[in-house]
């Protein structure tokens, strides 16, 4: 029977990648009622200035360099947002791979760690929907030629780390997250604003679980109490699939805007998730892409709607 999710009310809480569009809106919900700490390089000061406007404390610190010592050892939680995507290969894989093992051990006495990873560690020739049992591969290669690999590296630390610290552990391979703070639609949005074309895969239709911020802000206690040793590894994206051609046909819809679809090899194929196992453990999605993007566009750009 999985565990009751915790009530994340006067925690403390280590968020790593706080300024990511992902990240950003969980550590606004969590720091209006516990002791947050955003950790990341913050090479802009503006960006650190955004977080601590949040309630959130910040640690300035790269986790390729391995340098940890500002980092409390007396956290709750750890949710690992954090990714680099350099395209250099040593340092991505430093940061990635190596900094979560290390982040890992220095932070061995917390009750969980969520490390966030991503749908696209699949093979995206292989069968669709794809389970978490699925063959692994580098689907990103043609747009972020480190990142595919330096998350199936990273994913293998974590096991390993998990294991080794006994310390509680859940891998979610993301899918494609969007809402109120923007998110790949939006980008596509505004490239047919601007009249540009949107690059789609020539074979067709795909498919991705586009996630509102909403469900996975709410998700988040869900997945920390599937938190285990082994590491429990979990897909985690919206319950109703949908692809490029679609959304970009709705958001045509919402503001009379045309999409120019490019047809091309040179980007992604698609990443369709099988969500069974999410919606056993976790439950489901409950905000339908269709709601989710008209809210996007209300918030973001109300002036483009009909």
């Amino acid at each position: 029977m999985p565990s009751e999710p915790p009530l994340l009310e006067g925690l403390k809480i280590l968020i790593t990648g706080p300024t990511s569009q992902v990240a950003r809106p969980v550590v606004a919900c969590l720091a209006q009622s516990n002791d947050v700490i955003g950790l990341a390089r913050f090479s802009r000061d503006d960006d650190r200035a955004e977080i601590e406007a949040m309630g959130a404390s910040t640690l300035a610190l790269d986790l390729a360099e391995g340098q940890l010592d500002s980092v409390p050892t007396d956290l709750d939680y750890v949710l690992h947002f954090a990714v680099v995507k350099s395209g250099d290969f040593e340092y991505d894989m430093r940061a990635n791979a190596e900094g979560v093992g290390l982040l890992m051990s220095h932070c061995r006495n917390a009750k969980a760690f969520l490390h966030c990873s991503t749908a696209g560690v699949y093979d995206d020739k292989a069968p669709q929907p794809l389970t978490e049992q699925s063959p692994l591969g580098d689907n990103h290669r043609v747009m972020m030629p480190t990142y595919s690999l330096c998350k199936i590296a990273a994913e293998a630390v974590v096991r390993t780390q998990a294991r080794l610290l006994g310390l509680p552990t859940v891998i979610a391979r993301f899918s494609v997250p969007y809402g109120d703070n923007g998110g790949w639609p939006w980008f596509h949005l505004m490239m047919m604003k601007a009249g540009s074309p949107i690059p789609v895969h020539k074979e067709g239709n795909a498919r991705y679980n586009l996630i509102h911020e909403d469900d996975y802000i709410r998700m988040i206690p869900l997945m920390i109490a599937r938190a285990g040793v082994p590491a429990e590894t979990l897909n985690w994206g919206g319950s109703e699939s949908t692809s490029i051609e679609e959304w970009t046909e709705w958001l045509s819809e919402l503001t009379g805007l045309s999409a120019q679809l490019a047809p091309t090899e040179e980007t992604l194929r698609g990443v369709e998730l099988d969500p069974a196992k999410m919606h056993a453990v976790v439950g489901r999605t409950e905000v339908p892409w269709r709601e989710g993007l008209r809210r996007m566009v209300a918030t973001r750009n109300p002036e483009l709607l009909r």
